[in-house]
């Protein structure tokens, strides 16, 4: 049985797929961007972005009555693999030891221009 996970403090999906799905006690979370849930804008510049970006998954796992320390797997996907530092200096101020199993990939574009994106597994 699967429960479908929405929240308005994270941006509405812009696509044909949910938030995050729940089966049992393992939550799937869609890949989010550095959009503001409010405006449905993306900030500016790569560092606003994937802060914005962890901001927005810790509001779907808490909707799933979880946490980003919940997070088993999450995979990051960059336009500019440059960018790998920041990624890794600023996912420090949002998780703890032990990390998630994590990969790091990347790509030509992302939605909406993004510059990062990251989805994950959490399990409760």
């Amino acid at each position: 049985m699967k429960t479908i996970i929405s929240t308005a403090n994270a941006p509405a999906a812009i696509g044909t797929y949910s938030q995050a799905v729940k089966v049992d006690g393992t939550v799937y979370l869609s890949g989010q961007i550095g959009l503001d849930p409010a405006s449905m804008q993306l900030v500016d510049g790569i560092d606003a972005q994937i802060h914005q970006v962890f901001k927005n998954l810790s509001a779907v796992c808490e909707a799933a009555d979880g946490s980003l320390a919940d997070i088993v797997k999450l995979n990051v996907f960059l336009v500019d693999l440059g960018n790998f530092a920041k990624v890794n200096e600023i996912m420090g101020q949002y998780f703890q030891q032990p990390y998630p199993a994590r990969a790091a990939v990347g790509v030509a574009s992302l939605p909406r221009g993004a510059l990062v994106e990251a989805d994950g597994v959490l399990v409760l």
